[in-house]
Formats: C-alpha cells, sequence, structure tokens
C-alpha cells in the first residue's frame, strides 16, 4: 500500500521543514542555553547597579565578557544589550577597570575618584538597569532607571563614605586592604550572580541592606570623630550654666 505510507511520510517531512528551521524551545536561547526570567532579569539588574557604585567598570566587564561567551544568556527583546560585548566597550571597561584598581588604592585619591564618579556611577547603574528591562514597556524602563540609579548612588554613597573614614587612619595600609577587599567581594558576587542569576535576586537584597547599615553606622562614627575632636582642641560649645573665662 505505496500511498498509506507515503502520505504520513510527507506529512512528517512537510511538518520538519516548517519548523526546523525557525522552532526553539520556550525559555531557550538560539544557543540552547536557558534565557533569563522576568525575577532573574530583576535580580540581575539590582545586583548589577549597586555593583556598579563599587566599581562602575569592573561591573560593565564582567558583564559584557559574560555576554560575549554566552556565560549570560538574555531574552531576544535585551539583544540590544549585547552592545556590552563589543571589543571596543569591553577594551573602555578594561582600561576603566585598571585606572579604578590604581587610583582606589592610594589614600585621598580614591576619595577624588570618587567624588567625579558621584555622578557616573549612578548613571551607569541606571543604565544598566535600563537595558536589562522589556523595552517596549515605558512604565518598567522608568522603574527600572530610577531604581538602577538609587541603588547605583546607595552603594556608592556607602563606598565612599567608608573611605572618607579609613583615609582619616595614620597607617598607610589600610586603604589598599579595604580597596583590594571591594575588589574581590566585587568579582565574586558578579560572579555569583551571572552564573547563578536566580541569586541574584538575594544579593541585591543583601547589597542594598548592607549599604544602608554602612552609611548609617559611619554617619554616627564621623558625628563621634568630631565631637571628639571639638572636646581636645576645646572649640566644643559651653553647656548651659557654663562659663568660660
Amino acid at each position: 500500500m505505496p500511498g498509506a505510507i507515503t502520505a504520513p511520510r510527507d506529512l512528517v517531512i512537510s511538518a520538519l521543514r516548517a519548523g526546523g528551521s525557525g522552532c526553539k524551545m520556550e525559555g531557550r536561547s538560539a544557543t540552547g542555553s536557558r534565557t533569563l526570567g522576568i525575577v532573574e532579569i530583576l535580580g540581575v539588574a539590582g545586583s548589577l547597579s549597586l555593583l556598579a557604585g563599587w566599581r562602575l567598570y569592573l561591573t560593565i566587564l564582567a558583564t559584557g565578557t559574560a555576554m560575549h561567551f554566552g556565560w549570560l544568556p538574555l531574552p531576544e527583546h535585551l539583544a540590544a544589550l549585547q552592545v556590552l560585548a563589543n571589543p571596543w566597550v569591553l577594551g573602555v571597561a578594561a582600561i576603566g577597570t585598571l585606572a579604578e584598581f590604581l587610583a582606589d588604592k592610594v589614600a585621598w585619591v580614591d576619595s577624588i575618584w570618587d567624588m567625579v564618579h558621584s555622578v557616573i556611577r549612578p548613571l551607569g547603574g541606571a543604565l544598566l538597569a535600563l537595558a536589562l528591562v522589556d523595552s517596549s514597556d515605558p512604565t518598567w524602563q522608568v522603574i527600572a532607571f530610577l531604581l538602577g540609579g538609587g541603588g547605583a548612588l546607595l552603594s556608592h554613597g556607602a563606598k565612599a563614605t567608608t573611605r572618607a573614614v579609613v583615609n582619616v587612619s595614620p597607617e598607610p595600609f589600610s586603604n589598599a586592604v579595604v580597596s583590594t577587599g571591594e575588589d574581590v567581594a566585587t568579582g565574586g558576587l558578579l560572579a555569583l550572580a551571572i552564573a547563578y542569576p536566580p541569586l541574584a535576586i538575594v544579593i541585591a537584597i543583601l547589597l542594598a541592606v548592607a549599604a544602608v547599615i554602612v552609611i548609617i553606622a559611619l554617619r554616627r562614627l564621623l558625628r563621634n570623630i568630631k565631637t571628639t575632636l571639638k572636646k581636645a582642641l576645646g572649640d566644643e560649645p559651653p553647656a548651659a550654666g557654663e562659663y568660660r573665662p
């Protein structure tokens, strides 16, 4: 019965021809790796924004490298973010990473570097978060831009405040030790967020909470140091009813 065999065979061949070139598994990228869901994207966006407040250029370099080698697969609507994998962008980010690495190890030079980047880091964090959300939804774009910039500004404030306290220390090694710790922490957290996107939301929350705690604690410490110095120098105003000749 040639006709009974040929018809199903033709149907199978036609189906394979129609779907073989464009059919993809749901939730998979073109390379076969799983694409990120909305929660994972928000977590990665938050982590990158907060880490950009510490090391903007290293964050861009690591993210671009991960995209270049396919370690960070993204949905099709985020294809524009592949610009971070451009060799020119990676080259500029590498130069910025090296410059930041060196400047951050020298007392007071790091504070000047932080002051210069008080606008650059929050803007970079905002743009990173903005690039990670769906470009067809303006509401999410505005939310991502504000939260990304706010997160980067928060972590930048914690970093700059920490350096202002460390730079007061008389010994010369504390600055380099703190800076190296920030390098290791940033690199490690970036690796975790990129390798395990489901953990990125946890990393983002922990970074935000830690930044708030650091800022509050260091502000109190600076206030106490200022009060102690005034007492030592005799510049503290007299208490009510106290007479000073």
